[in-house]
């Protein structure tokens, strides 16, 4: 097997284990010094901040599971390239408040050393991640009209 396709198992192996609530078996998967980073607005979304180690990563999870209850995703595009994988993924999280679903698409970076994932970037659709997350629209706050 290729170092491409073992990472690309290996990621698969890491979304797996988180959506199905196995925190644990996700950070196993990452170096003791993972490095995460979202581009997602943090005074919205405070626990969206950068995250450095597995201890601050375990932090993170356990805040995005304490907020929603089924974590689904696709992934219809993943690419390695020797330590690197990028994917591009449908994320669906139910709210544990209301059961709504909050639906985004992202893409996600990971980088490998020694086997496991030293760093993490995602990029978002935050515009629309915070108006479902907030249950509202946000344009009119940002441009100053007013909504009957």
């Amino acid at each position: 097997m290729t170092i491409e396709k073992l990472n690309r198992q290996r990621v698969l192996h890491l979304l797996d284990a988180f959506a199905r609530g196995d925190i644990e078996a996700a950070l196993s998967c990452c170096t003791d010094d993972v490095d995460f980073l979202t581009h997602a607005p943090i005074d919205v979304l405070p626990h969206m901040g950068p995250r450095h180690g597995k201890a601050e990563l375990r932090d993170l999870w356990q805040t995005v599971w304490s907020r929603y209850s089924e974590v689904r995703y696709k992934a219809p595009h993943i690419v390695a390239e020797g330590e690197a994988v990028a994917t591009y993924m449908q994320a669906y999280f139910r709210k544990r408040s209301n059961d709504r679903i909050v639906q985004f698409d992202m893409a996600v970076f990971y980088t490998f050393r020694g086997g496991l994932v030293a760093e993490i970037r995602e990029i978002i659709d935050s515009y629309d991640l915070v108006q479902q997350v907030l249950e509202r629209e946000i344009g009119p706050l940002i441009t100053g009209v007013q909504v009957d």
